[in-house]
């Protein structure tokens, strides 16, 4: 049976070749010609709806270059999509659009050579004032509009990267140099106060909340009784010092209060049987009683991880990560309906391919977001450690989204 853009041959469908693609089996007739040629035309017109969609979130949104990898996925996925129709004017329509976006792209990144020079220009005014407190702060503000700004052209990176980093590596060295100097007037009555902490965090770490306790009322009497320092260098040591033994305190208190407590051993156990559980509700299909027991065991989590030992940290990586699945299924559940108000009255096959599609969206977000973030890190050399580890925490909490997504993925695969 032949069709404009197919045939049918052998029970197979087939797509006639375009744009030098050749001819190829997009499916086999299931009940009847006629109603298999109108299955796959239908999926044709699905397909030209994401274009149009496409098209018109490119044209309404200010933030156009953001659908440029959308708009590229798109197009390589035309080539391998069963359907019958014309491809050939979808295909030329996102390349109209792929020339559009890079167009703009190309604006915005000379927009972001202006900003990022006026930023160097107002580094380095900054670089040679000494209000340490001031400018630390003003530093960090400017380094997060650095960030914020939009990539600029290869061409022109490198050295304005290096400008950049010139001016805020020139102040933060003169203030490392000016700290340096302050720390060696005092030098031998920091080395107390810097032990004292140093005793505290000991403290703090001993599991032994009655031992911590009195070792904290201790060294809170030496720290009374040292020596003078400079406001600027005690006060780092104060807010860590009075953090610390706050925090002992409170695990003193709680533990007189609560009784009893597991030893570390037992707590250990405790988180393997949760995170056990809490697996086994992961490869299971979300119902509002999975989604109820997790919400029961991050509950029982949540005490046992506030004193959680040392070598515990694969088990809590592994409970965060199942525990996102089971959340991250209900979540999806709800979209597929909200989107698809026939949802629930369809297959176990066909729910799993709309969800399939979903996921597969939401996924190529979070990696284009991750994109982003690592060229983001990547660009911009910070000395600030604060900032490091939220570079690296926000990185990390993508990969495990992603990584959630992958195993839903796979379960519906196999559906």
């Amino acid at each position: 049976m032949e069709h404009p853009h197919g045939y049918i041959k052998e029970g197979k469908v087939y797509l006639k070749g375009f744009l030098n693609q050749p001819d190829r089996i997009i499916g086999e007739v299931k009940e009847d010609e006629a109603s298999t040629l109108k299955y796959f035309e239908d999926r044709f017109a699905t397909v030209k709806m994401k274009v149009e969609n496409l098209k018109t979130n490119i044209e309404e949104n200010q933030n156009k270059g953001s659908f440029l990898m959308k708009l590229i996925h798109l197009r390589d996925s035309l080539y391998q999509y069963d359907a019958l129709g014309d491809f050939v004017p979808l295909i030329e329509e996102l390349d109209k659009q792929e020339v559009f976006l890079e167009d703009i792209i190309k604006k915005n990144r000379e927009r972001n050579l202006e900003i990022k020079q006026g930023l160097i220009v107002e580094a380095e005014a900054l670089s040679n004032q000494t209000d340490w407190k001031e400018v630390s702060e003003q530093f960090k503000e400017l380094k997060l509009r650095w960030i914020k700004t939009g990539p600029v052209e290869k061409e022109f990176e490198e050295d304005i990267e290096n400008r950049f980093n010139e001016a805020v590596d020139s102040f933060f060295e003169k203030r490392k140099e000016f700290f340096e100097e302050l720390a060696a007037q005092a030098e031998e009555n920091i080395k107390i106060y810097e032990d004292l902490v140093r005793q505290a965090q000991e403290a703090f770490n001993n599991p032994d909340a009655k031992k911590a306790f009195e070792v904290s009322k201790r060294i809170q009497k030496e720290w009374k009784a040292s020596g003078k320092v400079p406001a600027e260098k005690r006060q780092p040591l104060w807010d860590e010092f009075s953090k610390l033994n706050n925090r002992i305190f409170s695990r003193f208190k709680r533990e007189m209060q609560s009784g009893p407590r597991l030893n570390p051993r037992e707590v250990l156990a405790k988180m393997e049987q949760i995170t056990d559980t809490m697996k086994k509700l992961a490869y299971l299909d979300s119902t509002p009683m999975v989604v109820s027991q997790a919400k029961k065991l991050q509950a029982e989590w949540k005490p046992l991880s506030q004193t959680r030992p040392r070598d515990a940290n694969f088990i809590t990586r592994n409970f965060i990560f199942y525990s996102e699945i089971v959340f991250e299924k209900s979540f999806l559940n709800r979209l597929a309906v909200s989107k698809d108000a026939d949802f629930r009255d369809k297959s176990e096959q066909e729910q799993a391919k709309i969800k399939s599609i979903i996921l597969k969206d939401l996924l190529q977000r979070d990696e284009s977001e991750l994109k982003t973030i690592k060229e983001n890190a990547d660009n911009f050399r910070s000395q600030e450690p604060d900032f490091e580890i939220m570079m690296r925490r926000k990185i990390s909490a993508f990969r495990r989204k992603i990584d959630v997504k992958n195993f839903i993925l796979k379960e519906l695969s196999n559906k």
